[in-house]
């Protein structure tokens, strides 16, 4: 369905997809890659960029001492989640690490695309300023509820431990705000796949539009 233009772009048109914890942004960017669609994940480039050896999980280390580091030499990701989220201030020290390298790596990825369009997965796209590199935001929706118990079975947390979660994300109505399409996702996964057909459709449109400028 939907094949890409046979002419490639000088830069892909990209949709920076987000929503909250529990919403299925996984779901939802499984759907575009099965349709052929480049997708970035930041999340997995961060997994990538902490690896033993590489230069961030030393800055890491120096930064939050060995114990953030298990016996193998491995990111100890429970012990620095539990971090993160329950210190403001150590959240941005971790961030003030990571992110510069992930927007390197991400400008390097879009670069080398030849596609008209590409799907970047960032879960915190509003709250860490990363709107500027796309194009337009995709919001994957449910309602806060629905959130909660998937994140509980998934992850056999606490109400408590999702709760605190979400209060370090930006609220529902604000991330719907600034979303140019929305995504519902309380249905099941044929109706998801549906929803995301008619996306890229939409999307391939756009990439045939006249004089379009891709530069967010």
């Amino acid at each position: 369905m939907g094949a890409f233009p046979d002419t490639p772009v000088k830069r892909p048109l990209v949709i920076g997809l987000t929503g909250g914890i529990g919403c299925g942004k996984s779901a939802v960017a499984d759907c575009f890659s099965k349709l052929g669609v480049p997708v970035i994940d930041a999340d997995q480039l961060a997994l990538e960029l902490v690896q033993p050896g590489k230069p961030a999980l030393a800055e890491i280390a120096a930064t939050f001492g060995p114990k953030m580091l298990s016996s193998e030499g491995q990111l100890d990701r429970a012990r620095m989640r539990h971090l993160i989220f329950s210190d403001a201030v150590e959240k941005i020290r971790l961030e003030a690490i990571l992110h510069p390298k992930i927007r390197a790596r991400i400008k390097t990825d879009i670069s080398a695309l030849q596609a008209c369009y590409c799907v970047l997965v960032i879960p915190l796209l509003l709250e860490t300023g990363y709107t500027e590199m796309v194009n337009r935001i995709l919001v994957v929706d449910v309602e806060t509820a629905t959130q909660v118990d998937r994140v509980m079975r998934r992850d056999s947390s606490s109400h408590n431990d999702v709760a605190r979660i979400m209060a370090t994300q930006i609220s529902r109505k604000k991330r719907l705000a600034a979303a140019d399409d929305v995504l519902n996702n309380e249905g099941d996964l044929q109706t998801l796949e549906r929803a995301v057909q008619i996306l890229h459709r939409h999307y391939l449109e756009r990439c045939k539009q006249p004089g379009r400028m891709n530069t967010p």
